[in-house]
């Protein structure tokens, strides 16, 4: 179990890293594409020369703002709806960018070029839209990775609760019933002196003693033996001093188990 958790917890690593850091390379590429894309549409529009490079930096810097905040809001599980506003800049900066980086080849002419400057901003879109959903999608199903350790008790009391129903039926009808008329008077009495038996200061829910004693009934009906202190303290999962005081609740363990017969 734990060479699995740990194995499963460094593929979640390794894939968030993996998507992280294609999105930046996307990032990065569109900007490096569309930089001097612009550039030159704005001299191509008389924009001046001081000017023109600052225009692509704007744009790009604008997504890659978006892509790192949306990023760091997915990791924390903030869902998606609050992030609309986000995304849809995003996106408009998207398609800004696809819009400036094909504008001055298709005013050429050169369709070729355009379906090539286009192919990074539409990538950069496409990314910006399921990057953020795989993150999100990433951190929601980490915390499945620590549900294997609290299924064992529960898969205890599941398998227990049925057991005495065909088990009990199979005992009444044993030699066992002639000898129990004394048995009786020994468990009405053992509960009296049980109340003042030492506790260690707790006080077990009866929830528990119902579960214990159920258990016990179970381990006498398999085995014929009453439970001993060890074996309720492994089915119950609990401290060494909380299973002594639930069975100061029952009584001994001897008469838990000869109340079972």
């Amino acid at each position: 179990m734990p060479d699995r958790s740990h194995t499963a917890s460094g593929d979640d690593v390794f894939t968030r890293r993996t998507v992280t850091a294609v999105m930046v390379l996307i990032a990065v590429l569109a900007f490096v594409f569309s930089f001097g894309n612009v550039w030159a549409l704005a001299l191509r529009l008389g924009i001046p020369a001081s000017i023109a490079p600052l225009v692509a930096p704007m744009v790009d810097l604008s997504v890659v703002g978006l892509l790192v905040g949306l990023r760091y809001l997915s990791l924390r599980g903030v869902p998606e709806s609050e992030l609309t506003d986000a995304t849809r800049l995003m996106h408009l900066c998207g398609f800004l960018t696809l819009a400036l980086n094909v504008a001055d080849p298709l005013m050429l002419g050169l369709y070729g070029k355009a379906a090539v400057d286009a192919v990074a901003p539409v990538l950069l879109l496409g990314w910006g839209k399921v990057g953020p959903q795989f993150l999100r999608h990433f951190h929601t199903e980490r915390p499945v990775d620590f549900t294997p350790g609290h299924v064992a008790p529960v898969k205890l009391q599941a398998n227990d609760e049925p057991a005495p129903a065909p088990v009990l039926p199979d005992e009444s009808p044993r030699e066992e019933t002639p000898n129990l008329p004394a048995a009786p008077s020994t468990v009405t009495q053992d509960p009296k002196p049980v109340e003042s038996r030492p506790t260690n200061g707790l006080e077990p829910p009866p929830a528990l003693v119902q579960a214990a004693r159920r258990l016990a009934q179970d381990h006498h009906a398999r085995t014929g033996d009453p439970i001993d202190t060890a074996t309720l303290k492994q089915k119950l999962g609990l401290p060494m001093a909380l299973v002594l005081a639930v069975q100061a609740r029952l009584g001994d363990v001897e008469t838990v188990g000869r109340s079972t017969g």
